[in-house]
């Protein structure tokens, strides 16, 4: 579950119970009546709340903005292959030109010469240069991937995620992202 990422709506970040985000991108957020539903369901603790306080007739608490799973959840060892996480993995940039518009993907080995829909066979392509190769081989178009198409670990990704940070982050979120980055000295 996603909430919309602004301040009126109120979000939680989630973090698994080793107080890591579930994942960074998307950023594992939930809006703030799934995190009370879960508060209530003793399904996770809260670590940080906002000042903003829900009320009824019998009971009123704090909306929380941080809050952190009782019950650990192995993360995936593999990404999904979908769309998304093929531009994720290339940074949203063609691997042709390097633009950043009207994105779409490009089978490295076309499929009409026995090209696959996998990892290491299609990479992120703007339409201009999809249209261009067509289904030449990349030499005969002239046209090499920049990166050579490769299965990503989970890690990979996220590494990758935390170039794109969301359009909002909560004050109260900021030491529980990115704490296994280095450091400046």
């Amino acid at each position: 579950m996603t909430a919309t990422l602004s301040p009126g709506a109120w979000p939680a970040l989630v973090l698994n119970a080793d107080y890591r985000p579930l994942s960074y991108y998307p950023l594992s957020v939930w809006a703030w009546q799934d995190a009370i539903k879960a508060v209530f369901l003793d399904r996770v603790n809260i670590v940080e709340y906002y000042e903003r306080q829900v009320s009824s007739a019998t009971f009123q608490m704090r909306l929380p903005s941080v809050v952190s799973l009782k019950a650990f959840i192995r993360p995936a060892r593999q990404p999904a292959f979908t769309r998304f996480n093929v531009f994720l993995r290339d940074r949203f940039t063609c691997q042709y030109c390097d633009a950043r518009e009207d994105l779409t993907f490009d089978h490295v080995i076309p499929r009409s010469r026995g090209g696959q829909t996998t990892w290491e066979n299609v990479v992120a392509a703007c339409s201009p240069c999809n249209l261009r190769k067509g289904s030449m081989m990349p030499a005969e178009a002239r046209m090499i991937p920049r990166q050579k198409p490769y299965q990503p670990a989970v890690f990979d990704l996220h590494q990758n995620g935390r170039h794109f940070p969301p359009n909002y982050l909560h004050d109260s979120w900021v030491d529980y992202l990115y704490w296994d980055t280095e450091l400046d000295p």
